[in-house]
């Protein structure tokens, strides 16, 4: 328990000072330069959406605030690593000054680099501006690969770090006593659940250890990334379609691999059916498998994830949208209640949700492991 203290204090003061070295992050170009508005108040319904639409997506830096009066936007870096035309490229994002709009050049050893859409593009030879077409589309600039800690990237190693210290002092606590002590209290009525009330009735008695680092790591990785999502810093890791689908990919694998000779018989082959249905049903099978059943995972996830992102930002939006119509306090008091009310039930649908990838996880590992009956 002490490590895990020691590490929790490292955490949060490498934080703390990374927001307080916001100079880093604050920009000192003009506002024509920043992003969408520069430092204006965003208080227009299509600002409004434009803006819950950014913060919805992953983005190179941590926008803690804006200052309207100067202008200037405050939060902290994260590493930009890209591979160019001239090789590997690292620099901080704050390099860009919280430009998305493509105009803010960043120069790295004569390759020049720009940021539109939270994309990184690399200019091509000889130009010093982005030239767009009528749709907003870069003509003189294209794609680079990206490989840089964003703020996803960033939630993630974050949890996994939690994770492991957490688990590790879970593994000591046991060697010491039967009861654990500490935050331990907190994990192993979780870890039990897991065993209890989702491998075991799902994969069965003799099987459901194997299969039980897996769902403990996807539950727990879930779960605590859909509490940061809840946190001022602002993730969405679990409303990234990149992750959901990783994260629906493991478990195809898990049980593609894991199925048994059984199991493949009856999804390629099956028996009591003619034979002429035979090739029909296994294509079917194998789709459900491979395409349909991963697919729910995955969208499940995100769309619920995203979706309550978006309303909670939505309501929280009341106070500007409903201004004239009820007064600023009126409107106040409606989206902080609103909120409140909405952030108390994402708490359960951040548990909820790791809950339900984890069981439909284990029901189809189940399936592909089960042992049939021929009699």
């Amino acid at each position: 328990m002490m490590l895990v203290k020691q590490t929790t204090k490292i955490i949060a003061i490498l934080v703390f000072l990374m927001t307080s070295v916001s100079a880093f992050a604050i920009s000192g170009v003009p506002d024509d330069q920043h992003q969408e508005g520069g430092g204006d108040k965003v208080d227009t319904p299509e600002e409004i959406k434009a803006y819950i639409s950014h913060h919805l997506k992953d983005s190179h830096d941590f926008h803690l605030y804006t200052n309207h009066e100067t202008g200037t936007h405050v939060g902290f870096p994260l590493p930009v690593i890209v591979w160019t035309s001239e090789g590997l490229k690292t620099f901080m994002s704050s390099e860009f000054h919280h430009d998305d709009n493509g105009q803010v050049i960043v120069n790295k050893d004569g390759v020049q680099l720009t940021k539109i859409h939270s994309k990184i593009y690399e200019l091509a030879p000889g130009a010093d501006a982005v030239v767009f077409d009528d749709h907003h589309h870069a003509e003189n600039a294209h794609k680079v690969l990206d490989f840089s800690i964003t703020k996803s990237v960033f939630g993630m190693l974050l949890t996994g770090i939690l994770m492991l210290l957490g688990f590790v002092a879970l593994a000591k606590g046991y060697k010491k006593g039967a009861i654990p002590t500490g935050f331990s209290r907190v994990l192993e009525p979780l870890v039990i659940y897991v065993r209890d009330e989702i491998a075991r009735p799902n994969i069965g008695e003799k099987k459901y250890k194997k299969f039980m680092s897996f769902l403990l790591t996807v539950f727990f990785f879930i779960w605590i990334l859909n509490l940061l999502g809840l946190t001022p810093l602002g993730f969405n890791v679990t409303g990234q379609i990149a992750v959901t689908t990783c994260l629906a990919i493991f478990t195809v694998v898990i049980y593609l691999f894991s199925g048994t000779k059984d199991f493949w018989g009856h999804t390629l082959w099956m028996p009591g059916v003619p034979y002429i249905l035979r090739p029909i049903l296994a294509v079917i099978e194998l789709i459900g498998f491979v395409v349909i059943k991963p697919f729910s995972l995955l969208v499940r996830l995100f769309a619920n994830i995203t979706a309550g992102h978006f309303v909670v930002m939505t309501l929280i939006a009341l106070m500007i949208t409903m201004k004239e119509a009820f007064g600023p306090a009126v409107s106040t008091g409606m989206s902080l209640v609103l909120s409140l009310f909405i952030m108390v039930i994402e708490i359960l649908v951040a548990f909820l949700q790791a809950f339900i990838f984890t069981m439909l996880s284990s029901l189809f590992i189940g399936m592909a492991v089960e042992e049939h009956d021929h009699h």
